[in-house]
């Protein structure tokens, strides 16, 4: 558990380093091929759908100053350690104001690599 959780911390740092760049390569390091993704909040009736082609940079130019960072709740192996499934809260601080979210992870060993298979993000507002 101590590697997958190291795994997540590399992956939401990616994500802070790609704020300041603007450049995602470095997120999409961490993603499967076959990675899917939903985001939502309540006043969608249903998610948004993303895949491993989205274009992230374009999402990181939205934000001006951004720090993303991750509480894990509940971490669950699968697969005889081949898989995670990991809930927990993510915050994303947007000049300086928080917007918190309730997310579920699922990451998958593949080759000797732990990439993201799916996400989904339920915004809290």
């Amino acid at each position: 558990m101590e590697v997958i959780q190291k795994v997540i911390e590399e992956y939401f740092k990616s994500w802070n380093d790609g704020f300041k760049s603007k450049d995602g390569d470095g997120i999409r390091l961490f993603m499967s091929e076959n990675f899917v993704g939903y985001w939502a909040h309540s006043n969608l009736d249903q998610p948004d759908r993303y895949d491993y082609n989205y274009d992230l940079n374009s999402v990181l130019e939205q934000y001006g100053n951004a720090e993303k960072s991750f509480v894990p709740v509940s971490v669950s192996e699968r697969k005889n350690g081949e898989e995670f499934l990991i809930m927990g809260r993510e915050t994303n601080r947007i000049d300086g104001k928080p917007y918190s979210a309730q997310c579920m992870f699922v990451w998958r060993k593949e080759k000797d690599n732990w990439k993201l298979l799916r996400e989904y993000i339920e915004l809290e507002r």
